[in-house]
């Protein structure tokens, strides 16, 4: 995935926050099976760095011009 413009960057920051705060609620909660929660932080983690990564990217190119 690739930002091309400053929509799909605002776009891309609201999800972000939105998977961080999924991520810190689930990290908060016991009640959900170890196994399936464990799976759960992993994925969303994964797909936060690729987040912050096209971000970064974005705002870098944004930079060099």
């Amino acid at each position: 995935m690739t930002l091309r413009n400053s929509t799909e960057l605002l776009n891309t920051q609201t999800k972000l926050r939105e998977l961080e705060v999924r991520y810190d609620e689930l990290r908060a909660d016991l009640a959900e099976d170890p196994r399936v929660r464990q799976l759960t932080l992993l994925s969303l983690k994964r797909l936060i760095n690729q987040l912050k990564e096209e971000v970064t990217r974005f705002e870098s190119r944004l930079h060099h011009v």
